[in-house]
């Protein structure tokens, strides 16, 4: 099935206010790609109000990078206004759409009072904690390395705990998400993602969990799971994300 990116409903400017209850704030790449329920920028993903504010210019492909490629980009100026904004407006925690934006999470936690919540790879200090290796599942193996894994707080000493594997670089997942394509197989694309996490199951037998890097694989989690038996972690499920209204 071909997903256009009709299916980002709400996700495409800034939405309006959600009331005296406070929102969750969203900082979106500037994308157009299609975000299937469970993506992040689909509006039914929490289930707390949230808002979306976009950063112009911050293209997939910009993003997914070293950390001395993301700097060199200029982007982080343009990602700490949006923040300010956001919590101006009401957001009582923020998160991103890029788990590669763990890069920003000192920058953009310093700059507002509210829980940041930046990528899915801050859950891996917890998960190492009690497991002696934890999977990542990312959208481009080739440019998340050890300054993403430290930012997100990994000790270095357990850097070679984490089990890193990509999906087809030149597959539809990869291609569409990162070439901001408006459409996308999402059965060729759900396939790229689960055919990497078999792949990693297989490269570490004894894995328990894995964390999905990319906020665009939760829609393919039950499908994971099921292909591989392990539990999937993603940024959706940091509490930080909606324990103001719990």
């Amino acid at each position: 099935m071909t997903l256009t990116a009709a299916v980002m409903t709400g996700a495409a400017r800034p939405q309006p206010p959600t009331g005296d209850a406070g929102f969750l704030g969203i900082l979106m790449l500037d994308t157009r790609f299609p975000r299937p329920p469970g993506d992040i920028g689909h509006p039914d993903t929490f289930d707390v109000p949230t808002r979306r504010h976009v950063v112009p210019g911050a293209w997939p492909a910009k993003v997914v990078q070293s950390a001395r490629s993301l700097r060199a980009a200029r982007l982080l100026p343009a990602f700490l206004g949006a923040a300010q904004a956001l919590q101006r407006d009401g957001a009582l925690a923020i998160a991103t759409s890029c788990g590669f934006l763990v890069l920003l999470q000192r920058e953009l936690q310093a700059a507002v009072q509210v829980p940041v919540v930046t990528s899915s790879l801050l859950q891996l200090p917890g998960l190492l904690a009690g497991q002696p290796h934890v999977g990542v599942l990312t959208i481009s193996a080739s440019q998340l390395g050890a300054e993403h894994l430290l930012a997100a707080g990994v000790p270095p000493e357990r850097l070679g705990d984490v089990i890193v594997q990509g999906v087809d670089p030149a597959g539809e997942f990869a291609t569409a998400i990162l070439g901001n394509r408006e459409t996308m197989d999402s059965r060729q694309a759900g396939a790229d993602v689960v055919a990497a996490a078999v792949a990693l199951k297989r490269r570490a037998p004894s894995l328990q969990a894995m964390v999905l890097e990319c906020t665009n694989m939760p829609p393919y989690r039950q499908a994971i799971e099921a292909a591989t038996g392990l539990k999937t972690w993603a940024l959706t499920d940091d509490p930080r994300l909606t324990r103001p209204w719990r």
